[in-house]
């Protein structure tokens, strides 16, 4: 397949791994991208001579990269240097309590009982139970799966993985499965948060969400420079092994000749002619017409989705103190179900955001804290509205009041100047990411049927495969890289098939080549 030609279209993490892995086998791969750097949501904010992690902040199932590198005849820790965290997030509620949670069960257990008692360590460790089994059974069934109907998903874990599937409590909701183990609703409201890290809301995500838990205690890594080196890491293996990168380079369309991907047209006008496309973009930028009528036709349509939630964010490089923060830290809204019934319902910024803040000079327990200015990432999530009916610059700006004055509430002073401050809103988002409205996760897992209508790899056009966090498996940074494993996986099959069907071109299996 050594002639065969590929252009990847995003050098976001779906993106990059499919370049690698296609790159390693030994295809032309050429990557576009219409930003300057490779990492699309994995971005990184200069702010007052500061480089600030602007999009994920640390990455889990790490396994999966080890795997992908080792594909692609690397290894990982001959490229980054990775840190585990022992203190996996810092929580605060307007009560003044607060609950550290750990990568160690037994160490969360312990803090858990000394917050909420016996009754809540014990419901704990039963939670910890049940995601360990949500996730035993759906990690090969379904994360590393094809995109599996519900169908073929109970054919393949069989007759006696049925009983395991519905174990995983695929009908029930998140936050009604969470009151089976937890009377304190600040234990709700804390592992409800699992929901938002696919951009959905507790009250409708289901409870199979509660796998996270597993995630997060097999490994919550930190990237010494930052999440964005993981990018730069990943492009650079392509690069090493033949792939060329493009930036500041759009695509207007992706061109289909004879049925199938033919390569794509450049927003300056310019062709790039292809064997196979591989596309990282949100599946509702092609839906919405946006790469062509050929790959509109190619894809679900998307307007029955219900968007995933978007963020107001502002990077920081200031002196922040008063409240011990840890790497990662949660300052919770006092009501958590107006806040997603004021995002979901009324698509409006929330009164009273719950706050996230990643202090990225502190080590994941906060004992090293910088004496000067520090990198921060705070953020709140808003609705999905960039693209229309986008939040006004007045309510914006009572968001930012809101969000620092819930901060300062806890003792947290973070001294903001305009020059040492950059703010990204669901405008500048959808902005980055067209026909989003600045959603960052792609459809909401809200409902069981969620995770089933999001597109596989394979789309209705041969030659052209999908990539990213908008299709299977989903969202986050170990999701995303198993998406383009997947998309790499589908392109090679497809060339496969048309190489063999180019041989077979005429009766008595006489070559045409």
């Amino acid at each position: 397949m050594r002639n065969d030609r590929v252009v990847v279209i995003g050098a976001g993490i779906g993106g990059l791994v499919a370049a690698l892995l296609l790159a390693a086998r030994g295809l032309a791969v050429t990557v576009l991208d219409r930003s300057a750097a490779p990492g699309g949501k994995m971005r990184a904010v200069t702010v007052g001579g500061a480089r600030i992690d602007a999009g994920p902040t640390v990455f889990t199932l790490r396994r999966v990269l080890d795997e992908i590198l080792a594909e692609a005849g690397a290894r990982l820790d001959d490229h980054l240097t990775l840190r585990p965290a022992g203190l996996l997030a810092r929580h605060a509620w307007d009560d003044g309590a607060t609950l550290d949670l750990f990568a160690d069960p037994d160490r969360s257990a312990d803090a858990i009982g000394r917050f909420a008692g016996a009754a809540g360590a014990a419901g704990y460790r039963a939670f910890c139970a049940r995601a360990r089994a949500v996730c035993r059974t759906l990690e090969h069934a379904f994360l590393r799966g094809s995109r599996p109907s519900p169908v073929a998903l109970v054919a393949r874990a069989g007759v006696g993985g049925v009983r395991d599937l519905l174990g995983a409590s695929p009908f029930a909701r998140l936050w009604d499965a969470l009151g089976e183990h937890f009377a304190d609703p600040r234990l709700r409201q804390l592992f409800g948060r699992y929901a938002t890290y696919s951009g959905s809301s507790p009250f409708a995500a289901p409870a199979t969400l509660m796998l996270i838990a597993q995630v997060e205690q097999a490994g919550v890594w930190l990237v010494e420079g930052g999440m964005h080196r993981l990018a730069r890491t990943l492009a650079s293996l392509a690069e090493a092994r033949g792939a060329t990168f493009r930036y500041r380079a759009e695509v207007a369309e992706i061109l289909a000749e004879r049925g199938r991907a033919a390569g794509v047209r450049l927003a300056s006008g310019e062709r790039i002619d292809a064997d196979a496309v591989v596309c990282n973009a949100d599946v509702a930028a092609l839906a919405a017409g946006l790469f062509g009528e050929a790959a509109r036709r190619a894809v679900p349509d998307q307007r029955d989705a219900v968007r995933s939630l978007s963020a107001v964010t502002w990077c920081l490089h200031a002196p922040a103190a008063g409240f011990p923060l840890a790497h990662h830290t949660v300052f919770f809204a006092r009501d958590y179900a107006a806040e997603f019934a004021a995002i979901f319902r009324r698509r409006a910024l929330p009164a009273e955001p719950t706050v996230y803040v990643c202090a990225q000079d502190r080590s994941d327990d906060g004992t090293a804290a910088p004496a000067g200015p520090e990198r921060l990432l705070v953020l709140v999530n808003a609705p999905p509205t960039g693209d229309a009916a986008a939040p006004t610059p007045q309510e914006i700006a009572s968001c930012e009041q809101a969000t620092f004055a819930r901060l300062a509430r806890h003792g947290l002073v973070v001294e903001r100047t305009a020059d040492r401050m950059a703010m990204t809103t669901p405008r500048d988002f959808a902005a980055m990411f067209p026909a989003t409205g600045g959603a960052l996760y792609g459809r909401a897992m809200h409902g069981w049927q969620a995770a089933f209508r999001r597109p596989g790899a394979r789309t209705r056009l041969p030659g052209l495969a999908l990539a990213g966090g908008s299709v299977h498996p989903g969202p986050g940074v170990p999701m995303a890289a198993l998406s383009g494993r997947l998309a790499a996986a589908a392109v090679l099959s497809d060339l496969a098939s048309m190489h063999r069907s180019r041989r077979a071109a005429m009766p008595g299996g006489m070559s045409m080549r």
